[in-house]
């Protein structure tokens, strides 16, 4: 239980940084090797790419999981308490019905290009494993988006609390936690 626990909390964060990790890593590698040694490596740009590629993908999961994807708060603004949640669960099986819906395609296309053998001219791996960040990183995306509604419905009936955050909001505590750690950090300043 305690497996399953912890990679409900922490799997887009570990992919996250496994592929910031290698995108980083293998950049530098081929600067190193570009101006330094004055020879390239054939792979290493197709790697990075590869490794964005996934990084995008994991990382629409993790801001829903953290409730960071792209929406407008016009109408939150304008409304309070079960309304809100309400307006935030349309919006997510909306976005639910859109994950679904990639995922069905992206899915054949992967399955397509594994059949068919493409490879990758640099690394030679099958192109349908790059193809196949499409399908699992909206796999992810729609058990995060199923675990929000479950949370905001329990919070309609009363079973649970669900606060739906405002960009706003986030960007002003952000401001004030900064300012707080600069406060702590430099006591002399305020005198």
């Amino acid at each position: 239980m305690r497996v399953i626990k912890w990679l409900d909390e922490h799997t887009e964060e570990v992919l996250l940084v496994v592929f910031t990790s290698i995108m980083v890593f293998i950049i530098a590698l081929q600067v190193f090797m570009r101006f330094v040694i004055g020879s390239s490596l054939a792979w290493s740009e197709e790697l990075a790419r590869f490794s964005f590629i996934w990084l995008v993908y994991i990382g629409i999961s993790y801001g829903v999981k953290k409730q960071r994807h792209i929406k407008v708060d016009v109408v939150l603004i304008a409304l309070k308490g079960k309304a809100k949640i309400i307006l935030n669960m349309i919006s997510n099986v909306i976005f639910l019905g859109f994950a679904v819906v990639i995922i069905y395609f992206g899915q054949e296309i992967a399955l397509r290009i594994l059949e068919l053998g493409q490879r990758s001219p640099g690394l030679r791996i099958p192109m349908g494993l790059v193809y196949l960040a499409t399908p699992v990183g909206m796999g992810l995306t729609i058990i995060r988006l199923i675990q929000q509604l479950i949370q905001q419905g329990r919070a309609l009936s009363g079973k649970a609390d669900f606060e739906v955050e405002l960009e706003h909001e986030k960007a002003l505590d952000n401001q004030s936690d900064l300012i707080e750690d600069n406060e702590k950090e430099d006591p002399i300043s305020d005198r």
